[in-house]
This record gives C-alpha cells, sequence and structure tokens, in this order.
C-alpha cells in the first residue's frame, strides 16, 4: 500500500513551496522568488532521488517472490533508468543547442537570405544529439 501513497507523497512535495508562494503573491506579502526557485528545485531533486532509492526497494518488497518468478528484478529497473538518463539528457542539450543555433540562424538570415541553407545546416547538426542519445537508450535495453 505504501508504493501507491509514494508518488503522491513526492507531488505533494514538490507542489508546497509553489503553493506557499502563490499565496504569499495574492495576499500581497513580500516574497523572494529566488528563494523559492531554489527550494523548489532542491525538493524536486531530492524527492526524485529518493523515488530512485526507494521506489525499487518498495516494488521489491511488496512483490516478494512474485516478482522474481516473473523474472523482474531491481536490475532491470535500473537498466530502463540507466536507458532513460542518455536520451533526456541528449534531449535537453539539444534544446540548447537547437534554441542558439536557430536564434542566430534567424538573425544571418535577416541580414542575407543567400546564408539560409547554412543556417539550416547548423540547426540540424544540432539536433543529432538526441539522435545519438536516444540510440544509447536502444542499446542499453537491447544489450
Amino acid at each position: 500500500m505504501l508504493i501507491y501513497l509514494l508518488p503522491l507523497f513526492a507531488l505533494a512535495m514538490i507542489i508546497i513551496p509553489l503553493a506557499a508562494a502563490i499565496r504569499k503573491a495574492r495576499s500581497g506579502k513580500p516574497f523572494s522568488r529566488k528563494k523559492t526557485i531554489l527550494l523548489n528545485g532542491g525538493m524536486f531533486l531530492g524527492t526524485m532521488i529518493l523515488m530512485t532509492i526507494f521506489l525499487p526497494i518498495l516494488a521489491s518488497a511488496e512483490a516478494g517472490e512474485s516478482a522474481t518468478l516473473m523474472g523482474n528484478t531491481v536490475g532491470d529497473g535500473m537498466k530502463y533508468l540507466a536507458a532513460a538518463l542518455p536520451t533526456g539528457l541528449a534531449t535537453i542539450g539539444t534544446g540548447i543547442a537547437v534554441g542558439n543555433a536557430a536564434s542566430a540562424a534567424i538573425g544571418a538570415v535577416s541580414e542575407d537570405e543567400k546564408t539560409f541553407s547554412k543556417a539550416l545546416i547548423f540547426v540540424a547538426l544540432g539536433e543529432g544529439v538526441a539522435i545519438y542519445g536516444l540510440l544509447v537508450s536502444i542499446l542499453i535495453l537491447n544489450g
């Protein structure tokens, strides 16, 4: 039963700082936006770390021997987590790269329309990073 309450606890821990900041903003009380954002980020990071550590342990404890009979172990869960990590980080990097390259490409094309094809190539090069992350994830899952 505890395994079903853990995600609700995680959601509450993430929402509490934002709800407090919204309540203070509506009432007109002064509050630090920087402190609220740092607190929310810290709560999110801490909650995700706790979920990563405790959720597989609780799942294996509640499932007992039925999980081992089916072949599902904590190692399988960690394999899926390891496969999600390169894809997630690669897409974050791609977003940063494409955002910077696209804004520079728009500026270059607005000055000289002949640079459109070169600018398009640089924007497309940034998207290749996401494909590499996806390929690494596929290799982890099939390996």
